[in-house]
């Protein structure tokens, strides 16, 4: 599976610095939604909850939440799981597992974006043995 840099717009959104907004950053690329849009509804998703959670557009947000599982259905994605507890890994991040169109793929303690078979990060994330991929949404912009 091919990788190509893409920050989902961070830079040009004027972001500095590193930060661990990897949801954000692969939501922004696979809906083709500005950075700072995704960001801002991550960010009030996040404060919503109890400050002790310590989650922020920045540092992390829970993806299981209903927010956030109710933010991703707003703007046209919707979730497949491709692994259950007990199940074992049966899709990786490698060619031909995955279906095409534009998905934001959950994989162990990352969300990174992929288009038709081509993964977009700041960094690659394979694995050389294939990333397990717990579950992806795919944007249904219909």
């Amino acid at each position: 599976m091919n990788w190509i840099y893409d920050d989902g717009g961070r830079k040009a959104a004027g972001f500095k610095g590193s930060a661990r907004d990897c949801v954000a950053r692969s939501i922004a690329i696979a809906s083709g939604r500005p950075y700072c849009e995704i960001y801002a509804a991550l960010a009030k998703g996040a404060g919503s909850e109890r400050k002790s959670r310590g989650t922020s557009a920045r540092n992390g947000i829970h993806v299981t939440r209903k927010w956030f599982k109710d933010y991703m259905r707003s703007i046209g994605f919707r979730w497949f799981p491709t692994m259950q507890i007990g199940s074992g890994c049966k899709v990786h991040l490698t060619d031909g597992e995955l279906p095409m169109g534009r998905l934001v793929v959950a994989v162990s303690k990352h969300y990174t974006a992929v288009i038709d078979g081509v993964v977009y990060d700041n960094h690659d994330p394979h694995r050389v043995s294939g990333r397990c991929v717990y579950g992806h949404w795919i944007f249904d912009d219909e």
